[in-house]
């Protein structure tokens, strides 16, 4: 079997996984209680994926001022609470992180 055979494959199963519940939704009267769950889905995925990743250092539990990614992460936060500009704060939070990293830390 072809890399690309693989490749096609996998999108079409991923795309008929995604449309059929998409399709779902559209045809049946989803409860109110379940739409109101599902506006969590998103801010708990975002905190799973970045949370582990501003709070672990070198694998360890870490909230000191010498975890970098930590402040890289706090000084993202201010600066999307002062801007409210999603690409000047993933910028400004990858330059942080890469100041603070490059400093003796």
């Amino acid at each position: 079997m072809s890399l690309w055979l693989i490749l096609l494959l996998g999108g079409l199963i991923t795309f008929g996984l995604r449309f059929s519940l998409i399709y779902l939704f559209g045809r049946f009267e989803v409860p109110g209680t379940m739409r109101r769950a599902l506006h969590y889905v998103p801010p708990a995925v975002l905190a799973a994926l970045i949370f582990p990743e501003l709070f672990l250092n070198n694998g360890e539990f870490s909230i000191t001022a010498l975890n970098p990614r930590l402040l890289a992460g706090l000084i993202a936060i201010l600066t999307a609470w002062y801007s409210r500009n999603t690409l000047v704060t993933i910028t400004t939070g990858m330059i942080a992180l890469f100041l603070l990293q490059s400093i003796a830390f």
